[in-house]
């Protein structure tokens, strides 16, 4: 995944894994009562400190440290109240890239994220967007492309749809460039996020996140 935005231009930041709920969720445009800040959801080290529940406090950290243009990726561990189960893990790993410039537009973004999927999943995968609701965001869009194993017929997989869910993005919401000082009037961007080790189960054929967890070699040798 980071050769891939290497070779587009973008930079791979680090960011921090305990944070604070400005740069987790108020830089953000994460309002008071959203469902994500509740101590049901993230974990709270006391109140104003969590473990990052995604890993885009690095871009505005970036953005406050620096003037347009930016293009980057920000990957890493984050951590999320949720039930292990064979979708689901309290800790993963995630991956979420940011662009801000003069003139950037949806159609920039469906360019990106095509050239990405192509570059991991074949060069015959097509995308499509699906609206829906980040406060990070606005429009916001989820990102599907056409499922690798039956080409777009249908299968297990893609749960007879054709089509496997990527994440989510969008255009960065201006009261985020504010935020950090920008003029929205000025630049623009966008912003996406993905879950790797559901890249990785989708590449692979994996049906169970716990598989990658669990060291067991006999799954291990066969990659």
């Amino acid at each position: 995944v980071e050769d891939i935005f290497l070779g587009l231009g973008y930079e791979v930041v680090d960011g921090r894994e305990v944070e604070t709920t400005y740069y987790n969720f108020d830089a953000l445009n994460v309002p008071p009562n959203h469902p994500a800040r509740s101590r049901r959801d993230t974990f709270y080290l006391d109140d104003e400190i969590v473990l990052r529940s995604e890993t885009s406090a690095s871009q505005i950290r970036v953005m406050e440290q620096r003037e347009p243009p930016v293009y980057m990726i920000s990957p890493g561990r984050v951590y999320r109240r949720e039930t292990t189960d064979a979708t689901r893990s309290a800790i993963f790993h995630q991956v979420e890239g940011l662009a801000v410039d003069r003139g950037i537009t949806l159609g920039d973004l469906l360019g990106t994220l095509l050239y990405f999927a192509q570059a991991l999943f074949g060069e015959d995968r097509r995308a499509r967007f699906r609206t829906s609701f980040f406060p990070f965001t606005e429009p916001s869009v989820e990102t599907d492309v056409s499922c690798f194993l039956c080409e777009g017929e249908g299968c297990a997989v893609c749960k007879q749809s054709g089509w496997i869910e990527l994440g989510g993005s969008g255009m960065v919401d201006p009261n985020v460039l504010r935020t950090v000082g920008y003029d929205p009037e000025e630049v623009s961007g966008f912003a996406f996020g993905w879950g790797l080790e559901r890249m990785a189960m989708l590449r692979n054929g994996l049906t169970d996140i716990r598989d990658l967890w669990q060291n067991d070699l006999r799954l291990l040798a066969q990659f």
